[in-house]
């Protein structure tokens, strides 16, 4: 025995609902995700220390996407609105365990496409996908306590909440509880 554990490459995934269409970024999508993640909104609650910086557009939809599906660590995707074809958003999943086939997936929407249900929907989509099309049990999300406009996509998106992981994450302004959140392969009968 070698002791290695073959990871899957993270499936390509595309989906689409009445409203939106969640597809891979690509390298032409990095200026409207340099748009979404510079955000004042989006900085608050963004899961990472305010001393990384900036997250950078072309490498977030080129390099950085392509070695986090590679490894088989997760992916990053673009949620297009279909009325207009514009970005507006962005989900990515990290966190995968083959093993137990659960991934984590989070969201950042543009700020004049929040309040309409858009990253709700995508969320929805790409976890009812994910379990449907690639044999996931779980999807989780994590929400930082006071965020309740995340709170509101993972109540609208179906998950169900589980409870609080004390002192779990980080936003910009520090350490942070996270709320758990998930559906399961259950959730869909």
């Amino acid at each position: 025995m070698s002791g290695h554990v073959a990871v899957p490459r993270f499936p390509t995934l595309t989906v689409s609902t009445p409203r939106v269409h969640v597809r891979p970024l690509e390298a032409s999508d990095a200026d409207a995700v340099d748009a979404i993640f510079a955000d004042k909104q989006t900085q608050r609650w963004l899961p990472l220390p305010q001393e990384y910086g900036q997250i950078e557009g072309l490498a977030w939809c080129t390099e950085m996407a392509e070695e986090r599906r590679d490894s088989g660590v997760g992916d990053h995707y673009g949620v297009v609105r279909r009325e207009d074809d514009r970005l507006v958003g962005c989900l990515w999943t990290k966190r995968t365990d083959w093993v137990g086939r659960v991934t984590e997936v989070a969201y950042a929407i543009a700020p004049d496409a929040r309040g309409f249900g858009v990253a709700a929907e995508a969320v929805d989509a790409l976890a009812v996908a994910l379990i449907l099309e690639h044999g996931f049990q779980r999807i989780e999300l994590r929400v930082a306590p006071g965020n309740t406009a995340s709170r509101r996509v993972a109540e609208k998106a179906g998950f169900t909440y589980e409870g609080l992981l004390r002192n779990a994450g980080h936003v910009h302004s520090g350490r942070v509880d996270l709320e758990v959140w998930s559906f399961v392969a259950a959730d869909l009968k």
